[in-house]
């Protein structure tokens, strides 16, 4: 209870700040981020006080799960009356300014915003996703350690897995063989993104050319995928020798995340990709030189830059062409996509309690991706790196 009394009392400050009367939370992640319940319905947090979870579906669940009081949703028609009965503060009344709430507005369907603006007709709505984001952004010790439980159990699948890839086998044949090594240790099956169409399952495990191959997903690689209805990661395409895996995968444990990727070679690279995999490393290491509070995030980035173009591969950073990302590393969480994003335009200065995962790689269409990643904890005087699993090009 004291862990999402502590998150409720930070999105609350931010609130205040903010000149907000309350939020109303309606995403299944930030449900479960400020009550521990993820069940359809409404988590109504007031500016200062006590939260209600209304919820329409499993009532009975989310009376098992909530850390805050549970009423059942009536229909949308009436929610105005519930509103106003539990929280007065929030309720329609005659001559009063209009109630401020926020919304998640990044996430919030269109079609259900306007349902609570016609059934709450009282209320002048603002945008509240920075708000829930920047609250989740800072970890506690509670959720690092999670991410360090995660990060456990992917580093024993890739250890596992070092010792039955073979060449010959198939992109699919190896992620199933580590998705069901995780699953069987408490992998939920999917690592939640909340972009929008943004989805993965577990990761992306591709070799050579459909490992370069572009696709929506916001990433450097994308992989050949199964098909168009599925136009990323795994596909049936067999190991060769010589050639780059790229092993991005990840697992989620408790809801949170952990997200690491290593390059594997049957034999050995060519120069070319062998010495940008060496660069990969090298922006890492300057990366976590600059890892402790105080950092710009957008800093880190724009070096990262400076050592791509210094190493002669700035046309192969991070993907290739109009397919190229703009940005070095993300935060990491209940979601992959968190704040705080390591690109040009992110303000931020790093804290303690952010978790980060670092990403140099270099794309080179039709041959393939090299790179690494690692995930990060910031703490008061640098960095804890929660990634266990070994570095350097791995040769089996």
């Amino acid at each position: 209870m004291s862990e999402y009394k502590q998150r409720v009392e930070r999105l609350q400050h931010k609130l205040q700040t903010g000149g907000f009367d309350g939020m109303v939370v309606t995403q299944n992640v930030d449900l479960y981020y400020l009550a521990g319940s993820m069940q359809t319905g409404y988590l109504i947090v007031p500016a200062s006080g006590d939260p209600k979870f209304f919820v329409r579906r499993s009532v009975a669940r989310a009376e098992e799960e909530s850390a805050w009081p549970v009423e059942p949703l009536g229909s949308l028609r009436e929610f105005a009356g519930q509103l106003g009965a539990a929280f007065p503060d929030l309720a329609a009344t005659t001559g009063r300014s209009p109630v401020k709430l926020a919304a998640e507005f990044d996430v919030l369907p269109v079609q259900l915003f306007q349902r609570l603006q016609q059934s709450l007709a009282h209320v002048e709505w603002k945008d509240g996703s920075a708000l829930i984001r920047e609250t989740r952004m800072i970890k506690s010790p509670f959720e690092i350690e999670a991410i360090r439980s995660a990060a456990r159990v992917i580093n024993d699948a890739f250890e596992d897995a070092f010792g039955w890839l073979k060449p010959g086998m198939t992109e699919l044949e190896a992620m199933s063989r580590m998705e069901y090594f995780v699953r069987e240790r408490g992998h939920i099956g999917i690592m939640r993104l909340r972009g929008y169409n943004q989805e993965v399952i577990t990761g992306m495990l591709g070799a050579g050319d459909a490992a370069a191959t572009p696709t929506y997903f916001d990433g450097p690689a994308g992989g050949l995928g199964l098909s168009a209805a599925s136009p990323q990661s795994s596909s049936r395409r067999p190991f060769e020798t010589n050639e780059p895996i790229l092993m991005d995968v990840g697992c989620c444990i408790g809801g949170y995340v952990i997200d690491q990727t290593r390059t594997v070679v049957f034999g050995s690279l060519p120069d070319d990709l062998a010495y940008a995999y060496d660069a990969s490393e090298r922006i890492l290491r300057s990366a976590e030189g600059l890892l402790r509070p105080g950092t710009v995030c957008e800093q880190l980035y724009a070096e990262s830059l400076r050592l791509a173009d210094d190493a002669g591969l700035a046309d192969h950073y991070m993907g290739y062409g109009r397919d190229q990302v703009k940005f070095l590393g993300h935060g990491i969480g209940l979601e992959v996509d968190e704040l705080p994003v390591l690109a040009r335009g992110f303000n931020y200065p790093l804290e303690a309690g952010m978790v980060i995962a670092v990403e140099p790689k270099f794309t080179f269409p039709g041959r393939g991706v090299v790179g690494i990643e690692n995930s990060y904890a910031i703490t008061a005087g640098g960095f804890e790196k929660l990634t266990i699993s070994r570095e350097g090009l791995i040769r089996l």
